[in-house]
């Protein structure tokens, strides 16, 4: 079939996957941003899962800000750490092998986006005092999101080129 000729999101995603594939194994200097940012996003995707999840869990229990925060950081590490552990484990690696891979790969990017997004959302006047219901509460979150992607996409280009970081994951996809 022909990748060029056929631009389905699927074909692309395949073709995407195969290049991914092909340079994963070899010289990492040339780090498309492409693949910086598909790695970013699993990252990011797996620390809004956990960070919302905390939000809308402390929430429910009447927690305050302080508390709420906490419980969704440590679920954006979770959530971000389990998304690289089960597509490491999937592609073969031991539990210990593939828990040392993630450690290595989304420290550095959960704790840059982290900062970021709570960051933003703590100097956001009244994001902290805003509820799941309210535009602004979710404004500063996704503002939050889209910034620390920005940020971390080229730290994730960096330790990647370095063959570090997200580098040590895609070896194994």
């Amino acid at each position: 079939m022909d990748h060029s000729a056929h631009h389905t999101s699927t074909a692309h995603d395949h073709a995407a996957h195969q290049a991914h594939a092909g340079h994963a194994g070899h010289q990492m200097g040339g780090v498309t941003w492409g693949a910086a940012a598909k790695a970013t996003l699993h990252c990011l995707t797996g620390c809004a899962i956990g960070e919302i999840l905390g939000m809308v869990i402390g929430t429910a229990l009447m927690w305050g800000n302080v508390q709420t925060m906490i419980l969704a950081i440590a679920l954006a590490f979770v959530f971000g750490y389990s998304f690289t552990l089960f597509a490491v484990r999937r592609a073969g690696l031991g539990w210990k092998s593939a828990i040392k891979v993630a450690l290595a790969a989304d420290t550095v990017s959960i704790a840059v986006m982290e900062l970021v997004d709570n960051g933003i959302i703590a100097l956001t006047p009244g994001a902290m005092d805003a509820h799941l219901s309210d535009a602004l509460f979710w404004t500063a979150l996704l503002g939050g999101f889209a910034v620390a992607f920005v940020i971390t996409t080229p730290v994730n280009k960096w330790m990647i080129g370095r063959g570090k970081g997200h580098a040590v994951v895609h070896a194994y996809h």
